[in-house]
């Protein structure tokens, strides 16, 4: 029996209602102001993301280096075709992502990005198997 249900992933950034706003144009939502120090996305079929108002707050770095290595990341399904990774790729551009890694673009199935706070989330371009048999 399981201690805890999952609740929330919680983001430290500088201001969470940018950062709520950005992620709510990737992903859906509404971003809802609790207070000012944290805000709260909740979006169909995505776990509940919390953003929460660190002043001193230093963005992980990426790759992995030093003691502010990358901590954690996002992958976020950009579809299964090319051409909807591609779309993908240039709306976060639009929205104010910054590409961490470009190497190999053509050859892999995900890209690195920083969100506006620094934090790094991939996006992937998965083919959806069939679903699995009930057993």
């Amino acid at each position: 029996m399981p201690v805890a249900r999952f609740r929330s992933v919680v983001l430290d950034c500088p201001d969470p209602r940018a950062l709520a706003e950005f992620y709510s144009a990737i992903l859906g939502g509404t971003p809802r102001v609790e207070d000012e120090d944290w805000v709260v996305l909740e979006a169909p079929g995505v776990p509940r993301l919390a953003f929460s108002q660190d002043l001193g707050h230093q963005p992980p770095t990426w790759p992995r280096k030093g003691d502010n290595g990358q901590q954690f990341h996002l992958d976020l399904d950009a579809g299964s075709t090319w051409a909807e990774f591609d779309a993908a790729h240039e709306r976060v551009l639009a929205l104010g992502a910054r590409p961490l890694d470009l190497e190999d673009r053509a050859e892999k199935d995900f890209q690195v990005y920083a969100d506006p706070a620094g934090h790094p989330f991939c996006l992937c371009r998965i083919e959806h198997p069939r679903p699995a048999e009930t057993l």
